[in-house]
């Protein structure tokens, strides 16, 4: 289970004022839990880990054993901010991190595209899919999305010219909406297998669906595991008290932006499988609480390489942020320090010592440092990094979320901004329908 430590919190904060957003944070969690708030459309999330219905599962499996069978070692998985945040943070965090130097075979390498527009990132894609075994799951609830429509058109016609139009049609799985849309539309006419983006669960919040299992599973991983810590996070979640962990860190969060000016959350982590973790984070966070002009800013740092570049700022920076530290109790495996006859590196104190006992020790040291410098301290922790724990963790990152945003007054599952962009990309393209709006934007540039 997950676990919410606040003490480094202590000496910034007045007690009284922590017990008011306690109560702000219960009173956002029973809005959560009614179901009755803004937004309310979207709270398919919730139950996913316990609802997802074992037919989703076996459809899976089945696509993962056609594969094999075809001898697939690349899945292209197509898709934008959710669409791809979540299966890449759960692949990075549960993989071997040399699994490619090392080639492994035991399940295909899954890629990311659709994510950018850069002409030299889906080049250099097709140079390896060129000397791969190739299949794809494209990821879109419209199929019109710029980017991932972009790069699906040219791996679906790589595809096709390769292995020919029956045989791509078993290769190319479409994630979409259930009813409508030009992907939809198209993986009919072309005899895709699809499964569905539930019109209920809003692309952040979509790990949990088909759009992160079916990557996740293609890469090898234990999805069933994952979607177990999710479950167990989810009954325990649901207990509505002071110590409810998504309580005291939404409370703890908000008080510290609202009433201490701590307008920057770092979400810190010191293994580097977290780091898409923290990718995925600053996603749902941002989009969950930017906005209104209001919100805590998401940013990370992967510890101990940041605090050889980020660390001056953090210390002694503007004192506009917090600290949330990802705290692994233990490692995976064991690599133990060993003696040097010379000593030239003075390091022989360190002998016997496990490796990851000093980078706990690099973790304590920083976060001491860094609270004597102004900078307030919470600590997420699990147990260890394994799927279970991970699919609890980003559980407990999600339904926090809803009970941070309702306790910061903002609808936590809408994104009106994120359309702003796309106007202007459109008129500047020329695409038709836009033409008045070109004349307009040309104008200003």
């Amino acid at each position: 289970m997950v676990n919410v430590d606040i003490k480094g919190c202590a000496s910034f904060i007045e007690p009284a004022k922590y017990e008011a957003y306690v109560n702000k944070a219960l009173e956002a969690f029973d809005v959560l839990e009614s179901e009755n708030g803004a937004g309310n459309d979207f709270l398919g999330w919730k139950h996913l880990p316990s609802e997802v219905p074992a037919s989703i599962l076996g459809d899976i499996d089945a696509i993962c054993h056609l594969w094999k069978e075809k001898g697939v070692d690349l899945v292209i998985a197509i898709g934008i901010g959710g669409s791809y945040l979540g299966a890449k943070c759960v692949i990075e965090a549960l993989s071997h991190n040399f699994a490619r130097q090392l080639k492994h075979k035991d399940a295909p390498e899954v890629v990311f595209a659709g994510n950018n527009l850069s002409e030299e990132y889906l080049a250099e894609l097709m140079d390896l899919a060129a000397e791969r075994n190739v299949a794809c799951i494209v990821i879109s609830k419209s199929g019109t999305t710029t980017e991932p429509a972009v790069a699906f058109r040219i791996v679906k016609q790589f595809i096709e010219q390769r292995y020919g139009k029956a045989d791509a049609a078993q290769r190319i799985v479409a994630i979409t909406d259930a009813k409508k849309g030009a992907l939809k539309t198209l993986s009919t006419q072309e005899g895709y297998k699809t499964f569905v983006v539930p019109d209920n669960v809003g692309g952040r919040f979509s790990v949990l669906t088909p759009v992160g299992l079916l990557p996740i599973a293609a890469a090898g991983l234990d999805t069933k595991a994952l979607l177990e810590g999710a479950r167990k996070a989810e009954n325990a979640l649901a207990v509505k008290s002071a110590q409810n962990p998504a309580v005291v860190y939404a409370a703890m969060r908000n008080l510290l932006f609202s009433e201490y000016g701590k307008s920057t959350e770092i979400l810190v982590n010191y293994n580097p499988k977290l780091s898409f973790v923290a990718e995925w984070w600053k996603q749902l966070y941002g989009e969950s609480e930017g906005k209104d002009g209001t919100g805590i800013f998401p940013a990370s740092v992967n510890n101990t390489a940041d605090l050889h570049s980020m660390g001056q700022f953090i210390q002694q920076g503007t004192r506009i942020m917090f600290e949330t530290v990802l705290h692994v109790e233990t490692a995976q495996r064991s690599m133990v320090i060993g003696s040097d006859e010379q000593n030239l590196d003075q390091l022989n104190f360190l002998s016997g010592k496990h490796v990851e006992h000093c980078n706990h020790m690099a973790e304590l040291g920083t976060r001491l440092a860094h609270i004597d410098g102004g900078v307030p301290q919470m600590t997420v922790s699990i147990e260890k990094l394994d799927a279970q724990n991970l699919g609890a963790l980003l559980y407990f990152f999600e339904f926090a979320c809803g009970v941070s945003a309702y306790t910061l007054g903002v609808n936590p599952f809408n994104q009106p901004g994120v359309e702003d962009y796309k106007k202007n990309m459109f008129a500047l393209l020329e695409k038709p329908g836009y033409e008045e709006a070109t004349q307009a934007i040309r104008a200003r540039i």
